[in-house]
């Protein structure tokens, strides 16, 4: 069995990808028949309390990957192809692996920031192609100017996350099975497959 804290990745019917819950919203999505069906590992075998009638006790036993009914229609799925995630730091490191898009190095997210590389004083825009993972380092010798001017290299191009790689991005301590399941949900051409390959 798993530490409690390790996340469920719930699923639409039709295997989309919807969010990470804990182990207390899968059992209560459980409890409520929202179940579809499951996948993935055993991750928790939760007891609760005992039948008056039976004297039986109650088990809900949770695997890795759940599908719910009730979040498939053609209307969310459509939104979902043009879906634009929130730009967040912690979603942004791990879209770039937690390297430093200039020097290569791969570094903790302390150390890390957020660099425009057109600036925001040269009317650059905060969004997902505008910005990479810079080291403190890199970014201050950056400064205001764009890539070429301080004689940087850009190391990878910026992309914007779908829906399911997002989701990825979300989720602390994917396991290989989880991991698998939304691979399988990224786009073909996804800048990911290979940053992923290479942690692997």
């Amino acid at each position: 069995m798993y530490a409690l804290n390790q996340q469920v990745l719930r699923t639409d019917v039709a295997g989309m990808p919807l969010e990470w819950i804990d182990y207390q919203d899968a059992v209560r999505i459980y409890h409520l028949g929202q179940v579809a069906y499951s996948c993935g590992v055993l991750l928790y075998r939760i007891r609760g309390g005992y039948n008056a009638r039976t004297g039986q006790r109650s088990v809900v036993e949770v695997n890795s990957i759940i599908a719910t009914h009730g979040d498939h229609n053609h209307s969310l799925a459509k939104a979902r192809a043009h879906y634009v995630p929130p730009l967040s730091n912690p979603a942004l490191f791990a879209r770039d692996a937690h390297l430093c898009l200039y020097c290569g190095q791969q570094f903790p997210a302390h150390a890390l920031s957020r660099d425009h590389i057109r600036p925001l004083s040269r009317g650059g825009i905060d969004n997902w192609t505008n910005v990479v993972t810079a080291c403190k380092r890199c970014n201050n010798h950056k400064a205001g100017r764009l890539p070429e001017q301080a004689d940087m290299t850009l190391l990878a191009v910026p992309f914007t996350p779908t829906h399911a790689e997002y989701v990825y991005l979300q989720g602390k301590r994917v396991l290989a099975d989880q991991m698998e399941f939304l691979l399988a949900h990224f786009p073909r051409h996804s800048p990911l497959h290979k940053r992923l390959s290479k942690l692997v």
